[in-house]
């Protein structure tokens, strides 16, 4: 079996493909396995997947187990709401919230490829240029004229996937016109941070947020701004220089307090992120092909679920081989009935969660007035999310009978 993709999708898909005894071969475009970017969040939907996969004690090695998330007024410094990630949260999901370096993920994922080396095969330096299907098999050439054939191809090459435009044919992603500056720095260079080390605060106001928490056992300090451009035009080049500058940013920027001012002139300038996302698809495969991840259902920052879902789609697809160990097309078909509503459901509520966070006027008082009025330990906005499930069962947690996902696609 054949995984274009060398991240956190790809190789959590090797992991679960070679766990029922398939053997893999995982190429990747850059010349070494690694992620860009800095923090990302575990919620305990991942963390489950992580302990399916083997992998979850070398993966919590270094992570940072916050106490609580807590959404604060950019304008004003006033607590909105807070969520407690204490005994009753992980009573409840059976696994804490961590917040972790990205790089120590893709870590622990490559050292527990590389510990079932005699069924995963990891090849750097792999541009995936082409993808067909001959006489049933699913068809890869690469860049440098390498060309690999294999009865199930999966595409884990995220966001600018080629795998998914033969797939799928659907064209570019869409850019939101909000854009994103990250960065992890000595957690001594932010004002408060290391007060506040069990922490991950959520600075939102007008057109923007800022996001804080520890990583690396908590001697670094991740920060990610975003905020929606003034400038983006929906009929130009979305990665031109021309909008969602640093000279922007510090102007969004500059009518919050000064705390959060302060923490945003850290943010890493070289480097800028525009946010993009899809439609819900209604389909990932093609023939022996299919999708995984950004590939296959790229949504936005605002749940920080990206990579838990990712994760899913990967155990999911596995649990498809055990079950239907001699037919690779139930094996996708199941695939695809236990991850397509769900992570369509995470792509729509990203968009919307988007929208509420950076809100103003009656809509930032509104959202306001309703979360400060939730006790820390009411978890019924997140119960669908982390509690996991699959499409057509109901998920139960002590108290709670969440429903499966809605097939809307609005």
């Amino acid at each position: 079996m054949l995984v274009v993709g060398g991240g956190i999708g790809g190789l959590s898909t090797a992991l679960a493909l070679s766990s029922r005894g398939r053997p893999v071969h995982v190429i990747e475009k850059a010349p070494e396995f690694g992620e860009i970017g800095a923090g990302i969040q575990l919620a305990p939907n991942a963390l489950h997947v992580l302990a399916e996969l083997g992998v979850l004690d070398r993966a919590l090695q270094d992570v940072v187990y916050p106490e609580c998330a807590l959404l604060m007024d950019a304008l004003t410094g006033e607590r909105i709401a807070e969520l407690d990630f204490g005994s009753e949260f992980r009573r409840r999901y059976g696994q804490p919230y961590v917040v972790t370096h990205r790089g120590d993920l893709l870590a622990a994922l490559v050292e527990g490829c590389q510990a079932r080396s005699d069924l995963i095969t990891l090849e750097t330096g792999k541009t995936a240029i082409d993808v067909t299907i001959v006489d049933g098999r699913g068809r890869v050439e690469c860049a440098d004229g390498s060309v690999y054939e294999a009865p199930l191809v999966v595409g884990a090459d995220g966001l600018w996937s080629v795998v998914r435009g033969f797939v799928l044919r659907d064209g570019p992603p869409r850019c939101t016109g909000d854009v994103a500056y990250r960065g992890a720095v000595p957690i001594d260079l932010v004002p408060n941070a290391s007060a506040e080390r069990a922490t991950m605060t959520w600075w939102i106001g007008p057109k923007m947020h800022l996001v804080q928490y520890p990583v690396r056992r908590g001697n670094l300090f991740n920060q990610v701004g975003v905020f929606t451009s003034d400038r983006f035009d929906s009929e130009a080049d979305p990665m031109s220089r021309d909008w969602g500058t640093p000279g922007e940013l510090d102007l969004r920027f500059d009518r919050m307090i000064e705390r959060v001012r302060t923490s945003a002139s850290l943010l890493n300038r070289d480097v800028r992120w525009p946010l993009f996302d899809r439609r819900p698809a209604t389909t990932w495969t093609r023939g022996p092909i299919t999708l995984v991840g950004d590939a296959a259902h790229p949504m936005l920052q605002y749940l920080a679920q990206g990579g838990c879902q990712a994760l899913e789609d990967a155990a999911a697809l596995g649990r498809g081989i055990q079950l239907h160990d001699n037919d690779l097309g139930a094996a996708i078909a199941y695939y695809e009935r236990e991850r397509i509503e769900r992570a369509s459901k995470a792509q729509l509520w990203a968009r919307r969660v988007g929208e509420i966070v950076h809100g103003d006027g009656l809509l930032a008082l509104l959202r306001n007035a309703l979360l400060s009025s939730l006790p820390p330990t009411d978890f019924r906005y997140v119960d669908w999310l982390y509690a996991g499930g699959s499409r057509r069962d109901s998920v139960v947690v002590p108290g709670l009978t969440v429903p499966a996902p809605s097939t809307s696609r609005a």
